[in-house]
């Protein structure tokens, strides 16, 4: 799979249902295996970076069964029961894993070394370093402030309070994390409000955690239990089968059983905002978690300034919201995202460039992008190693003249194991090449 080409397309429809919320999919894992007792798991994402925390827990001593397809059994060693890895922890591509994990072992009474891929190696980690080094983690990096990051062994950690600068549901989650190995209360306070799947979930597990504003808190020393979980559809995964049925002339399609919790919905108010017609069926809460099917019907999107209040709700959406930008009708602008330059790639200004490429006008800023809509000729685009940017232009050729060719989208398993089958059966005219 490492180029894919996609041409104009008539309507899209169907029914379909994306695979799981790789957020969410990341938790069931790291509290399943801190939990006390046996954890089923249902929808979990069978892609390279869940897989990766999968495999993380498997070398520190811990039982998970795969059987059926997203079906995970986790035989939890509860908080103090992970072994010392024989091995570094290689998670790949996976952020998500490298900080999530930094915050889990800083706290573990034995040594370990987390490295990933030349992307994840380039990302930056003193975000949650710091912190961590608050508490009393004996825990570095290399001079850069990346990974591989190497953690030594402490006996406990202390609590913090800490003022997140700026807003990030990984580093929040990491310091949560940790907090479950300090000897009194931790507290978070963020900026602006950011994914709670990881307060969510430790409630789910039984483990209270208390919001006040924008403070999350949380006292050390107590327990995880085993429970059920059923992971929904990822919303991010959903988001380009969004876009492509609103950029696409006469489409309907539906998307089952998606996560629609209210810290990840930006996507669908952005769009929504933009005109779009977008519907939610059959709202439901599973597991704590709102669930939704997802209807949406092609229409004549609008340029729009983009409310900053969204900006932290659609953050790893934007690749394909800059695509639904390039097909409205006007100017959309975006200001406050900079978190988007040290993501998998720089998405700002990969994203640019690609669509200069295919002949969208589009300016990158220092924290946004400027984005004239109007029609999308065609060309041929780099993904920079980053799933969201491959995606994102395989829907752009949907409405080219001359159609996208995309680069190098082996990192599309990294999110969405199956994009081109889905995508196919919906009306994408679509190849995927070797």
């Amino acid at each position: 799979m490492n180029t894919f080409l996609t041409k104009a397309s008539t309507s899209l429809s169907g029914i379909f249902r994306v695979p799981g919320d790789k957020s969410i999919s990341h938790r069931s894992i790291m509290l399943g295996s801190l939990a006390e007792g046996v954890t089923e798991v249902s929808g979990f994402l069978e892609a390279e970076d869940a897989l990766a925390t999968l495999k993380a827990f498997q070398s520190m001593g811990v039982n998970i069964e795969r059987f059926g397809e997203g079906q995970v059994r986790i035989h939890g060693v509860g908080m103090r029961g992970l072994k010392a890895p024989n091995e570094e922890l290689y998670v790949g591509n996976s952020g998500t894993s490298m900080r999530l994990l930094a915050g889990l072992l800083a706290g573990q009474p034995f040594d370990s070394v987390l490295t990933g891929d030349a992307s994840l190696t380039r990302r930056p980690m003193k975000r949650v370093l710091d912190p961590l080094k608050e508490m009393g983690a004996n825990i570095g990096s290399n001079e850069k402030g990346t990974a591989p990051i190497k953690i030594n062994g402490v006996a406990s950690l202390s609590p913090i309070n800490y003022l997140m600068p700026m807003g990030s549901a990984q580093v929040k989650s990491c310091i949560l994390l940790a907090g479950l190995y300090a000897e009194g209360k931790t507290e978070v306070t963020e900026p602006v409000i950011t994914r709670d799947h990881t307060e969510q979930m430790l409630r789910g597990f039984g483990y209270p955690v208390e919001r006040v504003g924008n403070t999350i808190s949380l006292e050390g020393g107590g327990k995880l239990t085993s429970t059920s979980i059923d992971v929904p559809g990822d919303i991010s995964s959903a988001a380009f089968l969004m876009v492509a049925a609103s950029i696409t002339q006469g489409s309907d399609i539906t998307i089952n059983h998606v996560g629609i919790n209210p810290t990840r919905t930006g996507v669908i108010d952005i769009l929504l905002a933009m005109g779009a017609n977008i519907s939610l069926i059959n709202e439901r809460v599973i597991g704590g978690e709102k669930v939704a099917d997802i209807r949406v019907k092609s229409s004549q999107l609008k340029g729009i300034d983009i409310p900053e209040e969204f900006v932290a709700l659609a953050i790893d959406e934007f690749p394909v919201i800059f695509v639904a930008a390039a097909c409205a009708k006007g100017k959309t602008v975006l200001t406050g995202a900079e978190e988007l330059r040290v993501k998998e790639s720089d998405r700002i200004q990969s994203m640019a460039e690609g669509l200069g490429t295919i002949g969208v006008d589009a300016r990158a800023t220092a924290d946004g992008m400027v984005i004239n809509g109007g029609v999308i000729q065609g060309g041929v685009v780099e993904s920079h190693d980053d799933h969201r940017i491959a995606m994102s232009f395989a829907v752009a050729g949907l409405v080219s003249q001359n159609g996208v060719q995309v680069n190098n989208c082996e990192n599309v398993n990294t999110s969405f194991p199956g994009f081109v089958e889905l995508v196919t059966g919906c009306g994408f005219n679509i190849k995927a090449k070797v």
